[in-house]
């Protein structure tokens, strides 16, 4: 174990989480704001089943995330991640096997995206136990503006 685990706690996210959160997503690349990642959605998501557990060190710094929504059958995991100067030292393993177990005691499958080139994130999943789930591309729409339906 990392010398980093006798200062952090892995906990539930709270409101006044919110600013610290948007930043460590920000700086991780993971989403944020201009995602659409914002309080009222964070709430919803959580109102509805999922989670969002929070990596905290004992001096008030959010050092990872790890945010599930439920679909009603599936889990799907969202933004792993840990800010950078904290990276490779387990939490963001911590974080997601923290995950696999809410989306076990939920008895459903459990889900993730992640980037072709994060090839040690998709490391760790393997190493979890998840698997290629096939050939898919992914698509999304984010602002429709530009969508003419």
């Amino acid at each position: 174990m990392s010398e980093i685990f006798k200062r952090l706690t892995v906990r539930d996210y709270r409101e006044d989480d919110y600013e610290k959160v948007m930043l460590l997503w920000e700086e991780t690349g993971l989403g944020g704001r201009v995602r659409g990642d914002n309080a009222a959605v964070l709430g919803e998501t959580l109102r509805l089943g999922g989670k969002l557990l929070v990596g905290e060190l004992n001096d008030g710094t959010i050092v990872g995330t790890s945010w599930m929504t439920f679909d009603g059958r599936r889990i799907h995991l969202h933004h792993v991640g840990v800010l950078p100067a904290y990276q490779r030292q387990g939490i963001g393993r911590l974080l997601s096997v923290e995950s696999i177990r809410f989306a076990k005691e939920k008895n459903v499958q459990i889900k993730l995206e992640v980037h072709r080139e994060n090839i040690a994130a998709i490391a760790l999943y393997r190493s979890l136990g998840f698997h290629y789930l096939g050939d898919y591309d992914v698509y999304i729409i984010r602002d429709y503006a530009s969508v003419n339906v």
